[in-house]
């Protein structure tokens, strides 16, 4: 029986790129002595929130290469489990009860790659998360009031008339605070989308059982590890009308994943093809990851972002 490794999927094709670049014109709610000093912090969050973005994917990227292995794994031991009857074991089928050890250690290690594999998606989550939370940070407000002797900025707002982005001007050459949040709600809404899918997958791959194995099926309404609930919020993936995760969907099409075939014993193809769409990353376009990062790079003067 040969083992099941994702095919390499075709390069993804490049997005629009969107010239964001035109500095807005709204005057400032700041009086001009703490303008001049909103500047340099606004400068100082946007580096270190986008130098946090940077980190957030290579983790992601690593997350998600050792969650395709892991699924890869559970995969090709559910087969081996599954084709264990009807194997042909030559001279080890003289040995006493060879073909039950045998399905009972695959049993085992299936167990241990859907732990591992659980592990992996939480980790993704908490990436997403992150992301999400330092795409909502781009923003700089002034701490207190303009008359304190001492002008510290924060990323919480204390008053409603401040705006956060210094009345758009520009904070480095050319983009205000407005337009780096663009961008990187673009960007986060790629690996948000793709999150949800690699959910799809693991809610499927988690409830891979043999006929003979008593092992729980989740639906898709199940909260996969204490807490899963709250971390999807956060990322707009959880929805209050039906108490639940949001639909997984694919960045091309305005329809959602449809759940309705599940419960049903996966073939191989199937989950060759789920391997694949790991793989993939369908909804992430590489190629516009690299141009929005390469793009924020020029405007801050940093090569390495």
């Amino acid at each position: 029986m040969e083992t099941l490794e994702p095919t390499t999927p075709s390069p993804s094709s490049k997005a629009v790129n969107i010239d964001s670049r035109s500095p807005a014109s709204t005057p400032s709610s700041l009086a001009p002595s703490v303008s001049r000093l909103w500047r340099p912090a606004a400068i100082r969050n946007l580096r270190n929130q986008w130098s946090k973005l940077s980190s957030l994917r290579k983790e992601w990227n690593s997350f998600s290469s050792n969650g395709r292995s892991l699924a890869t794994s559970l995969v090709n031991a559910y087969l081996s489990e599954k084709f264990m009857p009807s194997m042909e074991l030559g001279a080890l089928s003289d040995i006493p009860d060879i073909r039950k050890s045998a399905s009972w250690k695959l049993f085992k290690q299936q167990e241990l790659y859907k732990n591992k594999l659980l592990t992996s998606y939480k980790k993704l989550v908490a990436v997403v998360t992150q992301m999400s939370k330092a795409s909502k940070s781009m923003r700089c407000y002034l701490k207190g009031t303009s008359n304190a002797s001492l002008v510290e900025f924060s990323s919480s707002s204390e008053d409603i008339n401040d705006s956060g982005d210094g009345g758009g001007i520009p904070v480095f050459a050319f983009r205000s605070v407005s337009c780096f949040e663009k961008l990187s709600e673009e960007l986060v809404q790629m690996f948000i989308l793709e999150l949800n899918l690699k959910r799809f997958l693991v809610v499927e791959l988690l409830s891979l059982s043999c006929e003979a194995s008593n092992v729980k099926r989740f639906n898709w309404s199940d909260e996969l590890y204490q807490g899963e609930f709250d971390d999807l919020k956060v990322c707009n993936l959880f929805s209050e009308e039906t108490s639940g995760p949001v639909q997984p969907r694919l960045a091309v099409s305005k329809s959602d994943v449809s759940n309705s075939g599940r419960n049903r014993q996966l073939n191989e193809n199937t989950m060759e093809v789920y391997l694949t769409t790991w793989l993939a990353e369908v909804n992430i376009c590489s190629m516009r990851v690299d141009g929005i990062f390469a793009e924020i790079g020029e405007e801050m003067g940093v090569n390495n972002l």
